[in-house]
Formats: structure tokens, C-alpha cells, sequence
């Protein structure tokens, strides 16, 4: 099966970040996945949307550094990156989930 490919923290922007989180969906998408507390697969996060759609959100928030996505046997784990997040931009990824709760 393929590696799904994930940027360098070097790689990823602030604007990057803004950009994914400004979509209701990838928004929702991580605070169930900061709620969780833990990995969680795509169907668990399918939020009753067309899969194609839920591929593409997933693609924004991997790229924009958001989100790791891992492959385990036939599901896709996805969790936040919460601590490479914090470090290169802190507060910011907790101040949006703050505002959510």
C-alpha cells in the first residue's frame, strides 16, 4: 500500500494553517480529532459527506501540517500534530480549539 506523504514542520506556513481551518468541515474535523484524544479513522470522521469530498478536506488539513495521517493494515489513522504545531506556531492551534469548545 502507498505512504501518504505529510510536509516537513520547516515546510508549512502560518497561512497554510488559516487557510485549512477557515472550511467548516476541516474545522470540525479537528476538534473531533482534539476531542478524541486519540487516532481516528476516516469513518469515524466521515461527518455523513461523500467520501471523494472527505478525501479532499483530509488532503488540505495533511498538506497544510495539520493533520498525520497513517495507513494501519486497511484503515487510514489520522491524528492532530498538536505538539510540531505548538512548537512552530504556539498558542495558535489552541486558541481555534479553544474558541470551538
Amino acid at each position: 500500500m502507498r505512504q501518504i506523504k505529510h510536509p516537513n514542520m520547516d515546510q508549512v506556513e502560518l497561512t497554510d494553517i488559516m487557510y485549512a481551518l477557515s472550511d467548516p468541515t476541516r474545522l470540525e474535523i479537528v476538534g473531533r480529532l482534539a476531542n478524541a484524544g486519540r487516532k481516528l479513522t476516516c469513518g469515524e470522521l466521515d461527518l455523513n459527506r461523500p467520501k471523494s469530498s472527505m478525501s479532499h478536506h483530509f488532503k488540505i488539513l495533511r498538506a497544510a501540517g495539520l493533520v498525520e495521517t497513517l495507513i494501519e493494515g486497511t484503515e487510514h489513522m489520522n491524528a492532530l500534530r498538536v505538539d510540531e504545531i505548538e512548537q512552530k506556531f504556539p498558542g495558535v492551534l489552541q486558541s481555534v480549539l479553544r474558541a470551538l469548545a
